[in-house]
């Protein structure tokens, strides 16, 4: 079961995404800082992380830049309701990063976390429902 580290200062994204990856089997662990997320990531691996790109008081792509440090290629998801993402394709290191922007449907998120772990990824059933 693919470990997913989910890092959103809001309660209510972190479920919603929460709730669809658990459908498809994976197992999640959810962060609401950059600072929580990286002592998670210091103490447990994980498979791929979906991260907020505006967090309170921090650059998601910083928390980004500093666990690819860790894990080079480690698949990562970026989400954000604030900005198109597209600055992320600037910096060669967070180049092959995903971005996904908010409000997401349910089978957009699995769709980018396909993207993100590329083939290995085992394939679950389709979900629908609301806008996360």
């Amino acid at each position: 079961m693919p470990r997913v580290l989910v890092v959103d200062d809001q309660a209510d994204v972190r479920t919603m995404i929460s709730i669809v990856l658990r459908i498809h089997r994976f197992e999640i662990v959810e962060a609401d800082s950059a600072a929580s997320a990286l002592k998670l990531f210091e103490d447990t691996s994980f498979d791929l992380a979906i991260v907020d790109i505006f967090l309170q008081g921090t650059n998601g792509s910083d928390l980004i830049a500093a666990m690819r440090a860790r894990v080079p290629g480690l698949p990562v998801v970026a989400i954000s309701g604030m900005t198109a993402l597209d600055f992320l394709s600037e910096a060669p290191e967070l180049s092959d990063v995903i971005c996904l922007q908010k409000p997401f449907r349910p089978p957009d998120l699995m769709c980018a976390i396909e993207t993100a772990m590329g083939p290995a990824r085992p394939q679950g059933g389709a979900v629908a429902g609301a806008a996360l």
